[in-house]
């Protein structure tokens, strides 16, 4: 039942994030009427315009910036920032240090005799540092055209 759930854990995080990525550029295809497509027409077709058209679509994008930021209030401080910028990477230094010293004590000691409780909470500890790698290694499998 264990290598089950492990394989499960391990192969969703690897495979659904580029498998996702692929979907979308595979069959969602970009809209044709994007902006740049709309500014390099305008350079072609009538250049007199195209500051105008630059400068509108500038404005717009910064309301939306603003509207979207709109309860920030002030900077964060840099401490707060290093560390939110620290917790996936720390997760998964963690979850490898986790899993090698699993495996080491497997390895060297054998396979320890734990009560069924102790057991059911080192697999979910086991499980949630499978996904915890999986997903960050899967992040980051990317499928370019």
């Amino acid at each position: 039942m264990f290598p089950i759930i492990d394989a499960a854990v391990s192969l969703g995080g690897l495979i659904i994030p580029p498998l996702f990525d692929f979907v979308k550029k595979k069959f969602v295809k970009s809209e044709n009427d994007t902006p740049e497509r709309t500014m390099g027409t305008l350079a072609t077709t009538k250049p007199e315009v195209l500051g105008d058209y630059v400068k509108g679509y500038a404005d717009m994008q910064r309301a939306a910036v603003e509207f979207f930021n709109r309860d920030v209030i002030g900077v964060p401080s840099q401490f707060i920032v290093n560390i939110r910028a620290a917790i996936r990477p720390i997760g998964v230094i963690c979850s490898f240090i986790l899993l090698g010293g699993m495996a080491y004590l497997i390895l060297t000691e054998g396979m320890p005799q734990l009560s069924p409780e102790a057991a059911e909470c080192l697999t979910g500890i086991r499980v949630s540092a499978e996904a915890m790698l999986s997903s960050w290694f899967g992040h980051r499998i990317a499928i370019s055209k």
